[in-house]
């Protein structure tokens, strides 16, 4: 038989605290993740470069410089639906 009362409510919220305790350590971690991966791009590959005024040369991405530019769009993704997903638990 399912009781309803204190205590399933007090295991709602017990739930509730445990989602946003797991929702604040996520967030941290892929902050200081995307952090990182912003810091650990070469210089000069930013929006100067894109609009013509980093050089003569052709630039593209490759190898790891590419697979780190695809991970900070990825660790950005993931830290912005945490930010979401915080702000309904």
């Amino acid at each position: 038989m399912l009781q309803s009362g204190i205590g399933s409510s007090s295991n709602l919220w017990g739930i509730i605290a445990a989602m946003r305790q797991f929702l604040t350590v996520a967030q941290i971690v892929s902050s200081i993740t995307l952090v990182g991966l912003i810091l650990i791009q070469a210089r000069g590959t930013g929006f100067g470069r894109s609009a013509g005024f980093g050089g003569g040369t052709s630039f593209s991405r490759r190898g790891l410089e590419k697979l780190i530019f695809r991970s900070t769009f990825v660790i950005a993704l993931i830290f912005i639906a945490i930010s979401m997903l915080t702000l309904v638990f």
